[in-house]
């Protein structure tokens, strides 16, 4: 069976995310709770703030599949909707048929680790 993942739409107003890191190798069986790839997605563009609207996201898959193909590079803009990568539950089914389904995902916030805070209480 073939199975995708495209980019969803995490917050009402993003257009796009970048990708910063991709997690999975091709040719790798994953299993629930298998790190995918992780997301920045700026609001910038669409939502005057105060400070920069910036929110780092990681996909975490929920089913068990086999990575065959991934469509975005590190650093890539990819928009909402777009192709982020092809799986199959068989390791060497040919990809050029139609994908029965979405992969399932769960989509985790990440804050970001700012400098750490002295451990002298003083």
């Amino acid at each position: 069976m073939l199975l995708t993942l495209t980019l969803p739409r995490i917050n009402g107003l993003m257009i796009s995310a970048v990708v910063e890191t991709i997690h999975a190798a091709v040719g790798s069986e994953l299993a629930p709770g298998a790190k995918v790839m992780d997301l920045t997605v700026d609001l910038s563009a669409v939502a005057a703030q105060d400070c920069p609207p910036i929110s780092l996201y990681r996909i975490v898959f929920r089913d068990r599949a086999w990575l065959r193909r991934v469509a975005v590079a590190r650093g890539e803009d990819a928009a909402v909707g777009a192709l982020l990568a092809q799986f199959s539950t068989d390791p060497d089914e040919p990809l050029d048929g139609e994908p029965t389904r979405a992969v399932r995902i769960m989509i985790a916030g990440i804050l970001a680790q700012a400098e750490r805070w002295s451990e002298d209480p003083r």
